[in-house]
């Protein structure tokens, strides 16, 4: 049981930045729906008083602010990426991005290392299969391993 509860925890764990990014989308696209209705009230006030032109050149800009805003959004995000690898070798750079792939593969080779070499302790010494599967594989292990493989995974699925 507590190997489906650590299990469904990780995979959830590696979806909180996704999330964070819905919420922070839902965040903007609630100002973003201010400003237009702002936008259009003011039309309106506009088309009322005869200013139709004038609401075009307004229109305009206000496109051209929020462009300039996101682009530089976009590029301030570029720039952190770049300056926390600025002087670094791409050899750094590639061990950076392998982190959670480096650390899930150790862990699997570390249980299979671990079961492989227990198993053959355990012919040797003419321990009963059943026995030896059983302390090999117990609810620790089960709950270790299935914690990093669904944190590792459900990353991957929140990124698509």
């Amino acid at each position: 049981m507590m190997t489906i509860i650590s299990t469904v925890i990780s995979f959830l764990m590696g979806g909180v930045p996704k999330l964070l990014d819905i919420w922070q989308d839902k965040s903007d696209k609630k100002h973003e729906l201010t400003l237009a209705q702002m936008q259009t009230e003011r039309e309106m006030q506009m088309m009322a008083a005869g200013y139709a032109a004038q609401a075009k050149v307004e229109e305009i800009r206000t496109e051209q602010v929020q462009i300039n805003a996101d682009m530089q959004t976009h590029m301030a995000l570029l720039q952190h990426d770049t300056e926390s690898a600025k002087g670094a070798s791409q050899w750094v750079i590639n061990a950076r991005a392998m982190v959670r792939p480096a650390i899930t593969y150790g862990m699997f080779l570390l249980l299979v290392f671990v079961d492989v070499f227990g198993f053959i302790y355990a012919f040797k010494t003419e321990i009963n299969f059943n026995d030896a599967l059983n302390q090999l594989w117990d609810d620790d292990s089960q709950q270790i391993f299935a914690s990093i493989i669904a944190f590792y995974f459900g990353g991957q699925a929140f990124k698509k």
